[in-house]
């Protein structure tokens, strides 16, 4: 199985369907597709050029029972769709990485964010860090709660669509945020299509 799939990633590479979004899909039901398709374009146009909108729900046929991960490559066109029946990574605890790497589109290779990763030790996943400044984790945004309110780095790794709804919602702000304020908040939550906003209680960051 782990082989067909690098075999169909080469060949999606090999097309130039550079791209992919990760779409949640539970009993049918698709979600947040508006912010997937807003993300798409606008890639699509800051690198191809290209004017002429996607609707990615034209390109998904929900399964009608269960939680699913829709996975959509696409590049200057549509690629090709899969869908993988979803179970969440359990994340308590993260490790502190730093690296310059960027990643401003949601691009289908991840060979140096998977280099990071392979880094984690016994740590459930990474807490990517540039320059002193707090990122993302190998899958998610982030977010903290002071006491008062949740606070997502303004130096994020990717823009995901969870949290630009969540900023749009005023549910969470963005703030410049340093390794050395994390001793001042005291829990955090991890942030993407699938997990939307998962608040992890007694997590541990390792320095």
């Amino acid at each position: 199985m782990l082989q067909f799939f690098a075999i169909q990633e080469r060949d999606i590479l090999a097309q130039n369907f550079l791209l992919f979004e990760t779409i949640k899909i539970e009993n049918g039901r698709i979600f947040h597709i508006d912010y997937h398709n807003k993300r798409a374009n606008r890639s699509r146009l800051e690198l191809f050029g290209s004017k002429e909108a996607l609707n990615l729900s034209d390109y998904i046929e929900p399964p009608k029972n269960g939680l699913f991960r829709c996975k959509i490559w696409y590049g200057e066109s549509f690629g090709k769709t899969e869908y993988f029946r979803y179970s969440p990574r359990v994340v308590k605890v993260l490790k502190i990485i730093e690296s310059d790497i960027e990643y401003p589109y949601k691009y289908s290779d991840r060979k140096e964010i998977d280099r990071l990763f392979a880094k984690r030790e016994s740590a459930d996943d990474i807490l990517i860090v540039k320059n002193g400044y707090i990122r993302d984790t190998s899958i998610a945004n982030i977010a903290f709660f002071d006491s008062e309110k949740w606070i997502t780095p303004n130096t994020p790794l990717l823009k995901g669509i969870c949290r630009e709804r969540l900023i749009d919602e005023g549910k969470i702000i963005e703030e410049e945020i340093k390794t050395t304020d994390l001793k001042f908040f005291k829990k955090y939550a991890l942030l993407n299509a699938m997990t939307e906003f998962k608040i992890i209680e007694n997590g541990i960051i390792l320095q």
